[in-house]
């Protein structure tokens, strides 16, 4: 059975909320990078660098939750998460994969980094106003690129909606408004989706 390493709390959401919409069997295994947990010599043949989320596919480790996401979609290509390869909506789909990454997701990065991430010592406060210029070009971009479609590549969902998606609450959370109302649109269509809801259920730790 696929193993699923992190915290619901992190990037880890993403692999799940995948895996809820492809209907796949999967375990959980709650890893909290706040306690350590992503530090041990055994969590670090998982991954060297130390951070969530891993899977674990029948032997077959994997980090990063983009690479991940790609894999589990394109292993079931009748679920349509993914663009068949070598076609324009695949490209379109790998661009807006790559976007989100690079320039989406940073300016939040950021910010986290500079709240909890790194130690004390290392965090600058003014960095969470430059992580907010920086989410805030990005969003604009987005807000431009999905116009008035329903997903961002064609009118299909897809992985790159569910790492958009992601994002998006990402910012609500760290309180770091989304600056449009088609994105406040969007991620509310998001949110409906019966997969989405599921993943929310699950829960790090038994209370």
């Amino acid at each position: 059975m696929l193993k699923v390493y992190g915290s619901i709390r992190t990037r880890t959401f993403r692999v799940i909320w995948t895996a809820e919409e492809l209907g796949i069997s999967f375990e959980h295994i709650p890893t909290d990078p706040k306690a350590g947990e992503s530090r041990t010599p055994e969590f670090l043949l998982k991954n060297p660098y130390g951070k969530v989320p891993v899977i674990d596919d029948d032997g077959f480790l994997l980090f990063e939750s983009a690479a991940i996401c790609t894999y589990l979609a394109d292993k079931f290509p009748e679920k349509q998460l993914t663009p068949k390869a070598y076609t324009q909506d695949r490209a379109i789909f790998d661009q807006w994969l790559s976007f989100i990454i690079t320039e989406l997701e940073q300016g939040l990065w950021t910010i986290a980094k500079h709240t909890f991430a790194l130690p004390e010592t290392k965090r600058i406060a003014q960095m969470r106003e430059i992580g907010q210029w920086e989410f805030a070009r990005a969003a604009k971009a987005l807000n431009t690129g999905l116009k008035d479609r329903s997903f961002l590549v064609g009118e299909r969902f897809t992985v790159a909606d569910i790492l958009a998606g992601n994002c998006l609450i990402w910012a609500i959370r760290s309180e770091v408004p989304l600056g449009y109302p088609r994105l406040e649109d969007y991620l509310e269509r998001l949110q409906q989706r019966p997969a989405f809801q599921k993943a929310t259920q699950r829960r790090d730790r038994p209370h």
